[in-house]
């Protein structure tokens, strides 16, 4: 019988980690094939305390995990399948294992929507980002593109304005899915531009990995 079970391993996780830990709750964190986040996908962090230099995001999330080890802790690295709420103690399926704990944290954290298209992936933090407001500050002053029509593009083409030079949006169709108080925002900003009936079918840069 677990006391805790935490199911995610990004920053939300490894910080309930480290305080359930530290209160002697021995967690057990059930941390997926893909740890870390969407930290691992980041390049320099410039805005967490205590680094004034800036962090590499695997280097952040990897002292973040290490500090809840350090205070005990306990890993799974695989992916939880399923869970049974109804009843208690709760049920954690990690595939043919069963876990029965007194309660859990769910801090499964989001995951970008991309594109899918050819060399996305492999320009990812080398000029593809998935988060303006962790990466806008890294393009000052160059002509940066936002794809999508919805509110959440709308909002990271604003942000970008504070930064870029310009800010071309790329839709597929001729109409924005965004509320209209949104889109309004961003037509009146000059600095962001429009391209219309548009996919995007291929990403291409000088860092692109072989």
């Amino acid at each position: 019988m677990e006391k805790v079970i935490i199911i995610g391993s990004g920053p939300a996780g490894l910080t309930a980690a480290l305080y359930t830990s530290r209160a002697l709750l021995s967690p057990l964190m059930i941390e997926g094939y893909e740890a870390g986040g969407q930290l691992m996908t980041t390049t320099e962090v410039e805005n967490f305390p205590g680094f004034p230099d800036g962090i590499m995001g695997p280097d952040l999330m990897k002292k973040c995990k290490d500090q809840a080890l350090k205070f005990g802790t306990r890993v799974i690295s695989k992916n939880v399948t399923k869970v049974d709420f109804s009843s208690t103690p709760y049920k954690v399926y990690v595939g043919e294992e069963v876990y029965e704990t007194q309660s859990v944290i769910i801090s499964t954290g989001a995951k970008a929507k991309l594109l899918g298209i050819e060399g996305e992936s492999r320009l990812m933090g080398r000029g593809v980002s998935t988060c303006a407001t962790c990466d806008g500050a890294f393009f000052r002053d160059q002509e940066l593109v936002i794809v999508g029509g919805g509110d959440t593009a709308m909002e990271e083409a604003i942000f970008l304005t504070r930064f870029a030079s310009k800010v071309t949006v790329i839709h597929r169709r001729k109409e924005l899915k965004a509320s209209q108080i949104m889109q309004e925002k961003a037509k009146n900003n000059p600095k962001i531009h429009w391209i219309w009936d548009t996919v995007v079918e291929q990403a291409h840069g000088e860092n692109e990995l072989e």
